[in-house]
């Protein structure tokens, strides 16, 4: 592929362009924050720059977003104040302070504030952070439940109860038998489109059992961009799994 940029403003934009046998101009924004635009020979080069420098308010804006969601370093963590964690696919300062008072983790105004008696328990710190995440998890996938539930309930499935645990080797399961989806604590890391398509994921699951073509003009009908809500949850590697 070819390399090209254009200037807006004062920000440079490079992409790649690719020549293949397209209709249209086609112009995506991965998650990496690549840009990538596909033309075929017959489109001279010079319109496709002005293409590109017509949708740079477009492309700055998902680019922003995608900045936001980048993967968080995967060392191991210290629990010290400046250290970054993710939480609905954003990254948040933590701040550490000791109490003599009850020791425990809040979320206010981008921050996430540990409070324990000794800033050099580590054990304790992981365990709070842990045991805050756990409870953020449980509370944001039933909201996604609600969220979700009303888009297959017409189709005669129970909604189900919400199990988190953490999971090696998948973001969610299911046991329709037994009412009830089991979802990755992880996922409560990344943004809540993604925990919405896990969730729909397995309520599909409800209906149909396999990943076959019915269940996936299913998912599509139901949810027409799961396959970029999917790119985005398999490319940010909020866990490695």
């Amino acid at each position: 592929m070819e390399k090209h940029s254009i200037i807006y403003g004062s920000k440079i934009i490079e992409f790649e362009l690719e020549r293949k046998k397209v209709k249209n101009i086609n112009l995506n924004v991965r998650p990496n924050m690549s840009i990538i635009v596909s033309a075929s020979e017959q489109v001279p080069l010079d319109y496709i720059l002005d293409f590109v420098k017509s949708k740079a308010p477009w492309i700055l804006k998902n680019v922003g977003y995608f900045k936001d969601v980048q993967p968080e370093h995967t060392e191991k963590k210290v629990y010290l104040s400046g250290e970054t964690f993710k939480y609905l696919g954003k990254q948040y300062r933590l701040k550490v302070s000791e109490t003599d008072e009850k020791e425990g983790v809040k979320y206010f105004r981008g921050y996430i504030y540990l409070s324990v008696n000794n800033k050099e328990a580590y054990n304790k710190k992981e365990k709070l952070i842990q045991e805050w995440y756990r409870i953020k998890a449980t509370e944001k996938f039933q909201e996604s439940i609600e969220r979700m539930f009303p888009f297959v309930e017409k189709y005669g499935i129970v909604k189900p109860k919400v199990l988190v645990r953490t999971m090696k080797a998948r973001w969610g399961s299911c046991a329709p038998e037994k009412e009830y989806i089991m979802l990755n604590s992880e996922l409560i890391k990344a943004p809540k489109l993604c925990i919405d398509y896990v969730v729909l994921h397995e309520l599909v699951h409800f209906r149909y059992r396999n990943h076959d073509s019915d269940f996936y003009d299913f998912m599509t009908a139901l949810m027409p961009d799961w396959k970029q809500r999917k790119e985005i949850l398999d490319e940010e590697v909020v866990r490695e799994l």
